[in-house]
């Protein structure tokens, strides 16, 4: 092999340790983490099958969030507004379509339609300023989306 040729493998094969040496784009550590955006069964409108549609969000940080004031909405601009709430450190909590009693690890939207569109949507989680901390977004599927 030529020094030239050496030269071109050796330029690439360090090209290619440095694709594969560079970090994947990080995800937030709080973060949706699934949508169960089509309830099973028919769209009925009771509330049980409004509260089978819901959204989830996972704290993976070291420490908990308070998420007051935080808003998840979709993109026709339907909003959900967090009350006084914070996701403990590893938690996840499920916002559900429907009305129920708030708990530590579901809230409820108490909305007495459909939120999300289960042939594609987007769900956008927002800080208190509005600006957008995580996205989610699903087209036309099996109506389960992994975040």
């Amino acid at each position: 092999m030529s020094a030239r040729r050496i030269s071109i493998v050796a330029c690439l094969a360090g090209f290619a340790l440095g694709l594969t040496a560079m970090p994947a784009q990080a995800q937030p550590a709080l973060r949706f983490t699934k949508a169960q955006y089509d309830s099973p069964g028919s769209d009925t409108g009771s509330n049980s099958s409004l509260n089978a549609e819901w959204i989830r969000i996972t704290n993976n940080r070291s420490t908990d969030v308070v998420l007051t004031d935080w808003r998840i909405k979709d993109r026709t601009g339907y909003t959900y507004t967090f009350p006084s709430f914070t996701l403990r450190k590893g938690d996840s909590v499920r916002v559900h379509t429907g009305s129920g009693s708030d708990s530590r690890t579901d809230l409820y939207w108490d909305r007495d339609w459909y939120v999300w569109n289960n042939t594609g949507d987007k769900a956008y989680l927002r800080k208190p300023d509005r600006t957008t901390h995580d996205t989610c977004e699903w087209g036309n599927g099996s109506g389960v989306k992994y975040c």
